[in-house]
């Protein structure tokens, strides 16, 4: 019997987006630290490494740029590619908060408290659970690829063999600057790239992430540009997931 808290998470992501996972990706909610994170998992071997996907912002805020009460993505983006790996080992995790709200979520949870120490902390949690000691190759998306950079930057023990973003936020300060947006002044931020294996995919037409940032934060890193794509839209994205030694 599927417990009941996972029941309804299928069923809101069934009425949020007509999406369903394929049948060999289970949902799974991970208890890690203040916060329950939701996850779709296939695991099927003990030592091959683990693909972690890790889910961007989500619906924080609303088309007047205003938080929500909800922050559950409605795009599937990051949903599809994770469930489209053909690895032995590949888990699709969201956001605290997304999906699951926990008795400890805030707002600021999903606004300027995003990449706070407590959602890192969770976070770290989290990929350590479904990692178990095997090799890690980390996946992060928009907001998820800051998230991603943190826990590597904080969590030198985990095996991260490679580190891939997606239409990455990788320094939050410039962007909101770039945006002339409210600081996230609740959040951590990455002023160095963790020094592990690790390719960028940037989008040829990226609204929400600016090419110039890109190129900024990534200056002598390995950055791959998807033609014909957007921040929400990466038609055929390819990613390496190869492990290769420094």
């Amino acid at each position: 019997m599927i417990p009941r808290n996972i029941l309804l998470c299928i069923l809101l992501i069934g009425c949020v987006s007509r999406w369903r996972a394929p049948t060999d990706f289970m949902p799974y909610v991970i208890s890690a630290g203040k916060y329950s994170i939701f996850t779709y998992q296939k695991t099927s071997d003990s030592e091959s490494p683990v693909h972690i996907y890790i889910e961007g912002d989500g619906n924080a805020f609303d088309g007047a740029g205003q938080p929500t009460s909800d922050p559950t993505p409605y795009g599937t983006l990051m949903r599809e590619i994770a469930t489209s790996d053909t690895g032995a080992n590949v888990v699709y995790m969201a956001r605290p908060c997304q999906y699951v709200m926990s008795d400890t979520c805030r707002q600021a949870d999903w606004t300027t408290g995003r990449f706070s120490s407590d959602i890192i902390d969770s976070m770290s949690i989290a990929i350590r659970q479904v990692a178990k000691n095997r090799p890690v190759v980390l996946i992060g998306y928009s907001g998820g690829a800051l998230i991603t950079g943190l826990v590597i930057l904080r969590n030198s023990d985990l095996n991260i063999q490679k580190w891939i973003t997606i239409a990455g936020v990788l320094n939050h300060s410039d962007w909101t600057e770039y945006f002339n947006d409210a600081p996230l002044e609740l959040s951590l931020n990455m002023n160095e790239l963790p020094h592990v294996n690790q390719v960028h995919y940037i989008a040829s037409h990226d609204a929400t992430v600016p090419q110039s940032l890109s190129y900024k934060w990534l200056s002598g890193q390995r950055i791959e540009q998807v033609p014909n794509s957007s921040h929400s839209k990466f038609p055929n994205i390819k990613l390496d997931l190869s492990i290769d030694k420094l």
